[in-house]
C-alpha cells in the first residue's frame, strides 16, 4: 500500500508518519498491535488523531479521573456513535473482552474490518483495568492462530499510546502479556534543535539556542507560549521572567515539572526525587556523588535513580572509550531549568519579583543550563549532520570521555568524541575520527583551546587509540578570536563550529 501523504498541519514528523501509516495500512489478515510512547506535550495525541482521520480509524482517549465503569461507558458510547446506534443498544456490562471484541470486529455493512483503533493514555485504563494487556494478548492469539469466524472478524491494527514511559515500555518487556506481539514500538522524541527553531519561527540562532535550552524540542511549549515566543535576547529575558518564572504563567517551570513527574505512577514519593534531580543538575554525576549531595548513602539512591531512569527523567551516560560506571544526567531541559533556576529563586518568585529572580539566577543559568545543553547540541550535530557538513567525517558512535594525563596528574574531559565507521565503544585501540570541546562561556575560543585538544589527541594516541586522522573540533557559543580563525584556515585537521554552523539549513541525509 502506498503511504498516505502527511497532512499539512502535521509538521516535522515525516518519519514517524511513515511508520504509523505503514503499520495502519499493512493488510496481514490478522490483528496487529503497536505501541506509541513519549513524554508529555510532544504531540502524540495530535499525530494519532490525524492518523485516525486519514486512515478512517477509531480514536479513544482515556481520562485520568475515570473509574472503570465510566471508562467502559465512554468507550461503548464512542463505539455506538461510530456504528450509528443508540448507546442503549449496546449492553456489554462490565466486560472489557466483549467491548474490545466489538471494537475490533468488522463494521456492519462496511464489508471490511476497522483499519485502526487507537487507545490513547492507555496507562490510565491500566490503573483500574490491569487485565487489558492480557485480554489483548488473547484476542491477538485468537486472530493469529485460531481458525473459524472469530479469526476472520478480528483484524486491523491496535495502537496503545501513553506518556508514562515506564508503564509503556514495560508492556513489551520480560514476561508481560504483549511481549513479542507488537509490530510497532514508536518512541516519539523531541524535535531536533534545527527543527525546533523553525517550529518556533525564530530567526536569530542565539535566541533559538536559548529557547531550546529551556524548552527543548517539545512542540507543546510553543503552543502554550502563544504570543510570548521570543525573537531576541531581550525578548528571551522577558520570556523567562514572564513565562518560566511567574506562577500562573503559560510555562511556569515549577508547575510543569510537577505535572511531568505526576505522570508516572512510580514517582509517588516526589519529595524523594526532587533532591536527586537537583544534585545532578548541580554537577553530581555518580550515585556516590549524588548521595553525598543529599546526605544519603549510595545504596539509598540506586533504586530512586533506576526509577527516574525508567521514567525518562534521568539518563545513564556511558564513557565512549572506557568501561566504567555510567554517569547520570537530567536530559529534560524544562526539569533542568526548574532545578537550577526556579527552585533556588523561590523566595523572590513568591514575592512577585520574577525579573529580579531571573537576574539573580544568571550564573546558575549559564553554568547549569546553557553549558550542558550546548555540549549536547555539539554531540547531536556530530551525530546527525557532521558527516554531510564536515569534509572527511562519517557516521559513527558519538559520546564523551575522560582522558588521564599522568604527567600533569590530572584528567581532561572531552565533550565530543566520534569513532570511525564500524568501531564499537569501550574497547581498546579504537579509531577516533574527531575529538571536540564545546564551551558556552561568554569569551570567544582561542589558540590555547586548540593546543589543549592537540595535547589530548597525543594522550589518546599514547593509550593505543588511532588518532592520526582525528579532526580537532572547537564548538563555541560566542565565536572565535581572529588569530585562531586564521590558524584553523591553514590546517586541514581543525573545525571551528559556532551557532551559524550548528543552525545552518540541513542538507538531505545520504
Amino acid at each position: 500500500m502506498s503511504l498516505v501523504p502527511v497532512p499539512g498541519h502535521v509538521r516535522f514528523r515525516d518519519e514517524e508518519w511513515a511508520k504509523l501509516t505503514r503499520f495502519a495500512g499493512h493488510d496481514s489478515g490478522a490483528l496487529r498491535i503497536g505501541v506509541v510512547s513519549g513524554r508529555r506535550r510532544l504531540g502524540k495525541s495530535y499525530l494519532l488523531r490525524a492518523l485516525c482521520e486519514a486512515m478512517d480509524g477509531t480514536y479513544l482517549l482515556a481520562v485520568q479521573e475515570d473509574s472503570r465503569p465510566a471508562a467502559q461507558a465512554r468507550v461503548v458510547e464512542a463505539v455506538a456513535r461510530a456504528r450509528g446506534l443508540p448507546t442503549e443498544a449496546l449492553r456489554l456490562g462490565d466486560d472489557w473482552a466483549a467491548i474490545l471484541r466489538l471494537l475490533l470486529q468488522s463494521r456492519p455493512g462496511a464489508g471490511r474490518v476497522p483499519p485502526l483503533l487507537v487507545l490513547d493514555e492507555f496507562p490510565y485504563l491500566l490503573r483500574h483495568s490491569p487485565e487489558l494487556p492480557g485480554l489483548l494478548q488473547s484476542l491477538y492469539d485468537e486472530a493469529r492462530y485460531e481458525s473459524g469466524a472469530g479469526r476472520a472478524a478480528l483484524q486491523g491494527g491496535v495502537i496503545l499510546c501513553g506518556s508514562a514511559l515506564s508503564v509503556m515500555h514495560d508492556l513489551l518487556s520480560g514476561q508481560q502479556a504483549l511481549r513479542g506481539r507488537a509490530t510497532l514500538d514508536l518512541r516519539l522524541a523531541p524535535l531536533d534543535f534545527r527543527a525546533a527553531r523553525e517550529f518556533w519561527g525564530i530567526e536569530d540562532p542565539h535566541t533559538a539556542f536559548l529557547v531550546d535550552a529551556v524548552c527543548g524540542g517539545v512542540p507543546g511549549y510553543r503552543v502554550l507560549a502563544e504570543h510570548d515566543a521570543p525573537h531576541s535576547r531581550t525578548g528571551f529575558d522577558d520570556f523567562a521572567a514572564r513565562s518560566l518564572l511567574t506562577p500562573g504563567g503559560p510555562l511556569y517551570s515549577r508547575t510543569e515539572t510537577e505535572y511531568l513527574l505526576r505522570e508516572d505512577p512510580r514517582l509517588d514519593q516526589r519529595a524523594t526525587y526532587y533532591p536527586l534531580l537537583g544534585a545532578m543538575v548541580d554537577g553530581a554525576t555518580t550515585p556516590t556523588e549524588i548521595g553525598g549531595r543529599i546526605g544519603k548513602e549510595r545504596s539509598a539512591t540506586a533504586h530512586a535513580l533506576d526509577v527516574l531512569d525508567a521514567a525518562g527523567y534521568v539518563r545513564r551516560d556511558q564513557d565512549l572509550l572506557k568501561k566504567r560506571s555510567p554517569s547520570y544526567l537530567v536530559p529534560d531541559p524544562m526539569i533542568r531549568f526548574n532545578q537550577a533556576v526556579t527552585i533556588p529563586q523561590t523566595p523572590l518568585i513568591d514575592a512577585g519579583l520574577p525579573e529580579r529572580a531571573w537576574k539573580q539566577a544568571g550564573p546558575a543559568f549559564q553554568s547549569q543550563v546553557l553549558g550542558p545543553h550546548f555540549e549536547q547540541l555539539a554531540r547531536e550535530w556530530t551525530r546527525r549532520w557532521a558527516p554531510d557538513e564536515a569534509p572527511g567525517l562519517d557516521f559513527g558512535w558519538v559520546g564523551r570521555t575522560e582522558v588521564a594525563d599522568p604527567t600533569a596528574r590530572t584528567r581532561h574531559e572531552l565533550d565530543v568524541v566520534l569513532l570511525g565507521p564500524g568501531e564499537s565503544p569501550r574497547h581498546a585501540h579504537r579509531t577516533i575520527r574527531m575529538i571536540g570541546e564545546a564551551k558556552a562561556t561568554a569569551a570567544p575560543r582561542g589558540i590555547k583551546d586548540l593546543e589543549r585538544l592537540d595535547h589530548i589527541r597525543g594522550l589518546l594516541a599514547r593509550q593505543g587509540h588511532h588518532t592520526e586522522d582525528a579532526v580537532l573540533a572547537l564548538f563555541s557559543l560566542h565565536g572565535f578570536w581572529p588569530d585562531l580563525t586564521v590558524l584553523a584556515a591553514r590546517r586541514d585537521d581543525t573545525l571551528l563550529i559556532g551557532l551559524p554552523e550548528l543552525y545552518r539549513p540541513s542538507v538531505p541525509a545520504r
